[in-house]
């Protein structure tokens, strides 16, 4: 099959991000009817045939004003069953940003599992295959589905673009937590290639229990260096501020921080104001309608990932290898 045969489908919520995946792969969104009613309830259905054909549905489930994480992911399972029973042959969901991937385990008694019963309901509406980005935990997230998943990653799009800010002096990748000291690792090594240096990396130490954060401890050298902190998102800030004092009071020359999803809960804006960086770089699978535009266009800058997305629907249509995509064997 060729990249003109797909039907690329996305609710309102996500047809920004869906339209430019859809310019990249330079393919039309498929039409959809979406319908609410006045008690709350809604309906969607496609207006294109799709029996027997391969079908993507783009959405990204964060909550913003009017639409919560639980009304986007009903609209996913209801739009994927309806695919179904209309005689689509494959139905992949593609989620940018995929909601409650950080409830991975247990961590008290009694506690739910989020990221498995998410993946259950995706599986039992009839999807397939599951494309997302930066999952919080990579391993969880294989484990906690049955079906084919992919978890595109940020190196490379945040390597070529932090390439023109690095300087020849000395730097180094940072983890703020031992958790992400991969996704630090996967961003040093494709730095180190695309620059030809020797690039170090760092982590902090972090302790959460009953959403206090404690650790203070950073484990790595960083004096003079250029420091990168890389995450997979910013919720509250409080974490990346953390950080980037650490690695100030540790002799870095400059800081900047990178995350694949940017959240921006609570003060956070205020709580990245007062940070010790030099300026915060996020990619397009969330929207930052939480910060202020004088922030946005101060500090933040923003990598477009519609083009990561875009191949990989490419390649799963066409039945063609991830492998040279993600620098990993699917």
């Amino acid at each position: 099959m060729v990249a003109s045969e797909v039907l690329l489908f996305a609710p309102r919520a996500s047809a920004d991000f869906a339209a430019k995946i859809a310019a990249f792969m330079g393919v039309a969104i498929s039409p959809l009817e979406e319908r609410e009613f006045e008690d709350g309830e809604h309906k969607v259905r496609p207006l294109c045939s799709v029996r027997d054909r391969r079908t993507f549905v783009v959405q990204s489930l964060y909550g913003e004003p009017g639409t919560s994480p639980n009304d986007k992911l009903c609209r996913l399972l209801f739009l994927i069953a309806a695919l179904r029973d209309a005689g689509a042959r494959r139905v992949a969901a593609v989620i940018p940003y995929l909601a409650y991937a950080r409830k991975d385990q247990r961590t008290q008694p009694r506690d739910p599992v989020t990221s498995r019963y998410v993946a259950q309901l995706l599986e039992a509406a009839g999807s397939d295959a599951v494309v997302t980005l930066d999952v919080h935990n990579r391993s969880a997230f294989h484990n906690a589905f049955r079906v084919p998943v992919v978890n595109l990653e940020t190196a490379g799009v945040f390597a070529d673009y932090l390439a023109k800010w690095l300087e020849r002096r000395k730097a180094c990748v940072v983890s703020p937590d031992l958790g992400g000291v991969k996704r630090a690792q996967a961003l040093r090594d494709r730095l180190s290639s695309l620059t030809g240096r020797d690039i170090g990396t760092a982590f902090m130490e972090k302790y959460r229990a009953r959403g206090e954060v404690s650790g203070d401890t950073l484990v790595g050298d960083v004096r003079g260096a250029d420091v990168v902190i890389c995450d997979d998102l910013i919720s509250t800030g409080t974490t990346l501020a953390r950080t980037a004092l650490a690695c100030h009071r540790a002799s870095a020359q400059r800081v900047c921080a990178v995350a694949a999803h940017g959240l921006f809960t609570g003060d956070a804006e205020g709580t990245l104001e007062r940070a010790h960086l030099d300026h915060l770089a996020i990619t397009d699978t969330v929207a930052p309608f939480r910060l202020g535009k004088d922030f946005v266009d101060r500090r933040l800058r923003t990598v477009s990932v519609a083009p990561l997305f875009a191949d990989a629907i490419k390649r799963l249509q066409d039945g063609r290898s991830l492998t040279e995509l993600l620098g990993q064997a699917y």
